[in-house]
């Protein structure tokens, strides 16, 4: 079968290949066969192929973390009705092959109603907007500040926050040509490359400051919104666009709760049992058109390696659909 492969850790445009590769055995006790329908590359498939996550990552490996199959063969143990169902095949890496083997409790089923390139995009970044505001954003949370505003998981926030009456504050590093998807969602919009934007981010929290920012950035502008937190609020850290760790004063100087959310922990917690349910509320929000992400390239697996080797400007919008079957 065909499969991209990172032999070693490195930057993913370095080090991806495309290759003929065995098929996987039959399935044992328990597990499928994934036949790939889509898939497509996020962020922490790149961080993954780094090498960041040294300890709980063997090289060569398969990368991809996103996408949507169906159950071609079953092995001992598994309900007979699960062959020909459409899944997410979670709990590991590996979606960027055209059959991926894995035990049957990560297969989370997907809605007939929702479409192969809907569902592809329906793990990161929507789980992880719907479980970040559930559990963060209770009764009587009002003032919302939200990093990297203009990124996928940003709308996401948004959407899901505008839905309980809550007009977030976002904030953005100003790249010309980016920015909001719905300007309507966001109370303000601040970028961080014009003078005097954290005077402009105080003004729009008030003078008790946030009571949740979600910061998915981390370094200086991650302390500057973490500054401007309610010392009784939250502050959710979720991810380290700008590569550089939050101020040490984050931790240890006082003021907000600084909160670690981490997908993987949830996910991770009863080997996969609880997925369906956690997953509900996500395929009612994309059956409502809530979520969804922008399709960019569609591309055939055996493109992937040079696709991401090429220039980034002039690029669509929008992320990768791969077709892992050509």
């Amino acid at each position: 079968m065909l499969a991209a492969v990172a032999d070693s850790p490195g930057r993913l445009a370095d080090v991806l290949t495309i290759r003929d590769v065995d098929g996987p055995a039959a399935p044992g006790a328990g597990e499928v066969v994934v036949r790939m329908l889509a898939a497509t590359v996020n962020p922490s498939d790149e961080v993954s192929v780094s090498g960041a996550y040294g300890s709980r990552t063997s090289f060569p490996m398969v990368p991809g973390f996103e996408g949507v199959g169906v159950v071609e063969a079953v092995g001992p143990g598994v309900p007979g009705r699960a062959l020909g169902r459409r899944v997410l095949p979670l709990g590991s890496a590996g979606n960027w092959q055209q059959y991926k083997r894995l035990d049957h409790s990560w297969c989370v089923p997907v809605p007939d109603d929702v479409p192969d390139e809907v569902a592809c995009f329906a793990y990161i970044n929507p789980l992880t907007a719907t479980l970040m505001v559930d559990r963060f954003c209770g009764p009587g949370v009002r003032e919302v500040v939200v990093t990297a505003a203009g990124s996928a998981i940003g709308r996401h926030l948004a959407e899901l926050l505008t839905e309980r009456g809550i007009t977030p504050v976002g904030i953005v590093r100003g790249t010309p040509g980016r920015g909001v998807a719905d300007a309507a969602r966001w109370r303000a919009v601040i970028a961080t490359n014009e003078p005097g934007w954290c005077e402009r981010l105080r003004a729009a929290v008030g003078p008790r400051g946030a009571d949740v920012t979600f910061d998915c950035v981390g370094g200086a502008v991650g302390g500057d919104a973490f500054a401007l937190t309610a010392g009784d609020g939250v502050f959710v850290h979720y991810g380290l666009l700008s590569g550089t760790p939050l101020p040490a004063a984050c931790f240890t100087g006082g003021g907000a709760r600084v909160e670690l959310f981490r997908l993987r922990d949830t996910v991770q917690k009863d080997g996969g049992r609880h997925l369906p349910a956690l997953f509900a509320p996500v395929f009612d929000n994309l059956r409502r058109g809530r979520l969804h992400t922008a399709v960019g390239p569609r591309i055939g697996l055996g493109e992937l390696a040079d696709h991401l080797k090429g220039p980034t400007t002039g690029r669509r919008a929008g992320k990768i659909l791969i077709d892992p079957q050509r």
